[in-house]
């Protein structure tokens, strides 16, 4: 290996120091990661280094995947442009223990490629320094993540039995109160609570989800963390069995494994047994609490799919203010209302995303759609082979085949407000915004 750059002027080697704690107990003072860069400091001193940039990530973790740590992304960048932005080079990197760079094999591996991505890097740590492109400091690396992993595996399983022998006692959820309880989560609160009757009874004797989300946005209701509740939050709340009374964890309902009766909580229910069921009746099983709750597994791996054919395509062109457009995403909607358009597509106000001016006849926008694709009697914008037409035509095509046709030629779909009472089929209502203009589709987009 080659020697690693020398600071200049120091004739010692630039290192970076990492720091990173999981939780900030102190709330504020940073107290661990500053313990760990004092640490960082002093082994950097005893092997001959010298820090020139520091990357804390405070009360971040590093196990769960999906885990923002933006000090490690820019350690890596710096890594691998092998200099800081003042244009120091990198000799290496500092850091007190292996586990507070990675606890995960993906961010081991992202670790070791920066690091090793120029030659004569060193890795420093309390027991002194390592040689990242041997075989006896890989090793060493490896088995310091598997060490990692280990207690990271053990460290859950504790929290697991904890969040269990909790609830096998019948004690209620920790963390934030659930909406319908006081702050002890045991105490019905009283205004919450009533609302949460009300929805339960309305939605058995035949109201829509939507409505009920409606109403309690019309009231100014608000989540117990300050968000405005939508069909998805109303539905977990009325289906969750601690409205009337019973434990559930981790997606499961608990039974007591002597009597196989499901475990009572402590908390005031709002509702008896009969009432929640009945509820739970009035749903499809994969939109209750016990498949979409907190800790509930799901069903599959994957999130479920559009149900409507231009979904993600429409955008909202209702005006917010003079001048401006709203632009939001219109999403699909079951209506009972009309035969004749059996689904809608909105622009959802109701949920505090949007103007909710906006709402559009479901095949209507798709009658538009296959006429804006395959113009009659005339070529369009875009010109699709005959073999997509054919296909589309005759039904042949899947749903998923379709939105893929549709994601290759447009961008978007402008949907401008129609005027109250017009029953008329108005297509100039939908505007597209073409990906290509005047260009003839060479192949077939789908294949």
């Amino acid at each position: 290996m080659s020697s690693p750059s020398i600071a200049a002027g120091s004739g010692r080697v630039p290192v970076a120091a990492y720091a990173r704690t999981s939780e900030d107990f102190r709330k504020g003072d940073a107290h661990g990661v500053n313990n760990q860069h004092r640490i960082n400091e002093k082994s950097a001193r005893e092997q001959g280094c010298v820090i020139v940039a520091r990357y804390t990530d405070n009360g971040r973790n590093a196990s769960k995947p999906g885990c923002s740590r933006p000090a490690f992304d820019r350690l890596l960048l710096d890594l691998r442009r092998g200099a800081i932005g003042g244009g120091m080079p990198l000799g290496g990197v500092v850091c007190v223990a292996d586990d507070r760079l990675y606890r995960r094999v993906e961010d081991f591996a992202r670790f070791i490629e920066a690091l090793t991505c120029h030659p004569g890097r060193i890795h420093v740590d309390q027991s002194g320094v390592r040689n990242p492109y041997t075989k006896e400091g890989l090793l060493k690396a490896v088995l310091s993540l598997e060490a990692a992993a280990a207690e990271t595996e053990i460290r859950a399983q504790r929290v697991r039995n904890w969040h269990w022998s909790r609830a096998m006692d019948g004690m209620p959820h920790s963390g934030p109160r659930p909406f319908g309880w006081a702050d002890d989560r045991i105490t019905l609160h009283p205004v919450e609570a009533e609302l949460v009757r009300k929805a339960i009874e309305d939605r058995i004797g035949g109201m829509p989800v939507n409505a009920i989300a409606r109403e309690w946005y019309r009231l100014g209701v608000r989540g117990t963390r300050g968000g405005v509740h939508n069909p998805q939050t109303v539905t977990q709340i009325m289906t969750a069995p601690r409205v009337c009374g019973y434990r559930a964890n981790r997606g499961e309902l608990l039974l007591d494994p002597d009597t196989r009766i499901p475990v009572v909580g402590q908390w005031e229910p709002i509702v008896n047994l009969e009432q929640w069921q009945a509820l739970c009746a009035t749903f499809a099983a994969g939109s209750l609490y016990m498949h979409r709750g907190s800790g509930a597994p799901r069903r599959t791996g994957e999130k479920a799919g559009p149900r409507y054919l231009a979904s993600g395509f429409l955008r909202c062109g209702g005006e917010t203010k003079p001048g401006q457009t709203c632009g939001r995403k219109m999403g699909g909607s079951k209506s009972s209302r009309s035969r004749r358009s059996p689904y809608n597509y909105i622009c959802n106000g109701a949920a505090g995303r949007g103007c909710g001016r906006c709402a559009i006849s479901g095949p209507l926008v798709d009658d538009a759609i296959e006429r804006f694709l395959f113009p009659e009697g005339g070529r369009g914008p875009v010109r699709l082979p005959e073999s997509i037409r054919e296909r589309w035509k005759s039904g042949d095509m899947d749903f998923d085949e379709r939105r893929k046709v549709m994601a290759s030629v447009f961008e978007c779909l402008v949907i401008r407000p129609g005027v109250k009472g017009n029953r008329t089929r108005d297509y100039s209502r939908v505007s597209p915004v073409w990906k290509w203009a005047d260009r003839v589709a060479a192949s077939d987009p789908v294949a």
